[in-house]
């Protein structure tokens, strides 16, 4: 992060774009803020092109919001759709769970943090980019390793099975923590020794069943059914986890509701921090757009957490309730009043 060795003088800095985030509901370019805000469109871009933000400024603000000791850790990605771009630095062509094909757009990849009280926030993350010729599993393990290393202390792991590669499970163990990631029906177990078989060709018990996956060991599998599709998750506990002999389905719900937290989050920070809704081209000035929408939402769950609001949508609905109460009251009569007037237009 850029480190200031003066007060800054800037008309446009970070609290002033990210509330502008917040709080605008369709266009949020640097020529609309310039517009509500009394500066300069120039000096709206020169913030987004100047500062340089990184994923440890993120986890510095998490820190300060959430235990960092105890949790669950969620891995997954969303793509931020930018269908009409052309010429823009970061864009590519991803698959897209929303829209069930591939769009274009931007793929972030997100850690995100829930803490043993319920909190959560985003810890790490990356912008796909393909001259870092990287997977998205490449950026999964860099920064799982970069968040321990930075004094975060989960107790388990989640992701989809996107992420459930052997390498991946291998890692999340080795780091002596706990995981449950979803797998593909195809992927191989044996139930007895000698014997394998698919998932999806297994009779498993609503508390789930003790098994030896393929190239990686033991763990507890779990099938559940969304839109009468089964999904199968595997289970492996945490170092010295006095526990484990109790693990079934009550407590594999709990997990996977904290896991599906970070879908939650995503559906934020597109919906209320306008995440996606940018126009400008540079790698710069995009990553640095990102970031800002990602302190709108950690701002979001700080008045969350403090009880100021009940949760980001009800706050975005009331920011205009008086303006659309004041508009109805003011020129209702007048609409009224000019109603036969157009009557007699349209029948001319």
């Amino acid at each position: 992060m850029r480190i200031l060795t003066r007060p800054p003088t800037a008309k446009c800095n970070l609290p002033m774009y990210m509330r502008f985030l917040m709080s605008e509901p369709k266009s949020s370019t640097c020529t609309r803020l310039s517009e509500v805000a009394d500066v300069s469109h120039d000096s709206v871009n020169r913030f987004l092109l100047r500062e340089t933000y990184d994923p440890k400024d993120l986890f510095n603000e998490a820190k300060t919001l959430v235990n960092i000791v105890g949790g669950t850790l969620s891995i997954d990605d969303t793509v931020l759709d930018k269908p009409y771009s052309q010429k823009m630095d970061l864009v590519r062509h991803f698959w897209s769970g929303k829209h069930h094909r591939v769009v274009k757009g931007l793929n972030l990849i997100t850690l995100y943090y829930n803490d043993p009280q319920g909190r959560g926030v985003p810890v790490n993350y990356r912008i796909y980019d393909k001259a870092d010729n990287k997977t998205k599993n490449d950026y999964f393990l860099e920064m799982l390793d970069q968040v321990i290393a930075w004094g975060l202390k989960p107790h388990y792991v989640t992701g989809d099975s996107w992420y459930s590669s052997a390498i991946n499970l291998k890692t999340v163990k080795n780091h002596g923590l706990g995981l449950m990631f979803a797998i593909e029906q195809n992927r191989t177990v044996s139930v007895a020794k000698g014997t394998w078989a698919q998932v999806q060709n297994l009779s498993i018990p609503e508390d789930g069943m003790l098994v030896w996956l393929r190239e990686f060991g033991q763990v507890k599998l779990f099938r559940t059914r969304l839109k009468d599709q089964a999904r199968h998750y595997i289970v492996c506990f945490p170092e010295n986890d006095n526990h484990k002999e109790l693990f079934a389905k009550p407590e594999f719900k709990s997990l996977h509701d904290q896991h599906w937290k970070i879908e939650q989050y995503h559906r934020v920070i597109k919906q209320v921090c306008n995440i996606e809704r940018f126009q400008v081209r540079t790698k710069v000035a995009i990553l640095n757009h990102i970031f800002v929408a990602l302190c709108g939402f950690f701002y979001l769950q700080k008045m969350t957490f403090e009880n100021f609001i009940t949760n980001a949508y009800q706050w975005k609905r009331s920011l205009f309730t008086k303006a659309i109460a004041t508009f109805i009251r003011k020129f209702l009569p007048d609409i009224k009043n000019l109603l036969p007037k157009f009557q007699k237009v349209v029948n001319a």
